[in-house]
């Protein structure tokens, strides 16, 4: 009975769903568990409230090309990582036109890889998404940066200005939705690259999805870098 439950017909195997179901489910709950506000914070909670106090610290500079120089960076850096999802999506879906060429390659290297076409079309199809969705998180993160700038600009010179406080604050949270946007673009790309381990396998992909959750666990929540963010 139990044989009969857990087969699976097609081309996949049982292990294949279980992997696809670790990716699909860690990926989501990673990212909700880094962001929300719990008892320990994550770096990226963490850095939003330097954020804040960045935006604090701006309104009372005369001069504010520093400020204008550090959103400039992270601009560039969303740019860059928007250009490199793009990249990743053009070599993916090169590589689904050499699907056929992939197949007899599995098979040369090991009976247990031999699968149909379609499998290999599906596996990379799943990259495929993954870099768009990663692609599309670092544009919007880049367009929210640059609303940031057009904001930063807009705050009153003098701090004592009634809209100067209130100014402040959009400009540190329109920073923060950047933020969060290219990290959740980041996390994406990480993703793709556990389901790039699919071609090798169903068990090489939990292996590199459980890895990728380990990495960013102590990234989040148990590195120098959050160590140093923290109020001692």
């Amino acid at each position: 009975m139990l044989e009969t439950l857990l087969k699976v017909t097609g081309p996949f195997g049982l292990w294949d769903g279980v992997a696809l179901a670790l990716l699909l489910l860690g990926w989501p709950l990673m990212g909700w568990w880094i962001e929300r506000e719990g008892p320990r914070r994550s770096t990226h909670s963490l850095i939003a409230d330097y954020r804040a106090r960045w935006m604090q610290e701006m309104l009372h500079r005369d001069n504010r090309m520093l400020d204008a120089n550090i959103l400039a960076t992270l601009r560039q850096g969303a740019a860059f990582f928007t250009s490199a999802s793009m990249i990743g999506i053009g070599g993916s879906v090169a590589l689904l036109g050499k699907a056929g060429t992939l197949q007899a390659l599995a098979t040369d290297l090991s009976v247990e890889l031999s699968a149909p076409k379609v499998v290999w079309e599906a596996k990379l199809m799943l990259v495929v998404g993954l870099m768009a969705s990663a692609f599309l998180k670092f544009v919007w993160s880049h367009r929210l940066f640059g609303y940031c700038a057009v904001v930063m600009a807009s705050v009153p010179i003098d701090p004592k200005h009634p809209d100067a406080q209130r100014y402040a604050e959009k400009s540190a949270k329109l920073n923060t939705y950047a933020a969060r946007s290219f990290n959740r673009g980041l996390r994406t790309m990480y993703f793709a690259l556990a389901a790039l381990a699919w071609l090798l396998g169903a068990w090489a992909m939990i292996g590199a999805t459980v890895l990728t959750l380990a990495v960013l666990y102590r990234r989040e929540f148990n590195s120098q870098s959050r160590a140093a963010l923290v109020d001692l």
